[in-house]
């Protein structure tokens, strides 16, 4: 494994069962190629929306899962580390060894749910509860509609706790021409939201 130092501050990046699993795997390619560190926790409903909505086939073993995301992003021996949902050992599970920034995404409203709440009933949901009891940044991305009034009252309860609440929910004034356009303006919303620069797409009144 390489030396951790010589990678940005680490970030965690989960990805739960709601549609839009393009999004989270976008953010992690791009937080390798920004030199982080990316912990990376899939959720069993994940895989199987991954499975359903790209053509990707990722295993589920951690370390197995590691060295496929590993070979799709580039990234260096030891850049992104993977851990199963009750790896209770893992940094994540523990205010002394969780990193600073968190961003479930996408995030299922079942998830939504568990973190508002408190459930921590897996390493997702305890890994959020971690970051709020330790007021680090969460980012939670949601792909629902409509919300109903459950939803929205937690997404509230959580925004009073300190996260950020960042829909996927594309715009259309950057005009785009693909798929990885649309996707590209809410991970590049969430590189923002983490102050990582990219080079996604111009900000607002930037020339293109």
């Amino acid at each position: 494994m390489a030396d951790e130092a010589m990678f940005e501050a680490p970030v965690t990046v989960a990805l739960t069962g709601a549609s839009g699993a393009q999004y989270g795997l976008r953010l992690i390619d791009c937080l390798v190629a920004a030199r982080h560190q990316v912990l990376v926790l899939i959720s069993k409903a994940a895989h199987m929306v991954i499975a359903t909505e790209t053509d990707e086939s990722l295993p589920s073993n951690p370390e197995r899962l590691s060295e496929a995301l590993r070979e799709r992003s580039g990234a260096a021996p030891g850049q992104i580390r993977c851990f199963g949902r009750e790896d209770w050992m893992a940094p994540v599970a523990s205010g002394s060894g969780a990193p600073s920034a968190m961003v479930i995404c996408p995030c299922s409203t079942g998830t939504l749910s568990a973190v508002a709440t408190g459930a921590s009933n897996n390493l997702i949901e305890r890994a959020a509860d971690v970051a709020l009891k330790e007021r680090r940044q969460l980012i939670l991305v949601p792909r629902e509609t409509p919300f109903s009034a459950i939803h929205l009252e937690h997404m509230l309860a959580l925004t009073r706790m300190g996260a950020v609440i960042l829909p996927a929910a594309p715009g259309f004034y950057h005009r785009p021409q693909t798929l990885d356009d649309m996707i590209d303006f809410i991970v590049a919303r969430i590189l923002n939201q983490l102050g990582i620069a990219h080079t996604l797409m111009p900000r607002w009144g930037e020339s293109t």
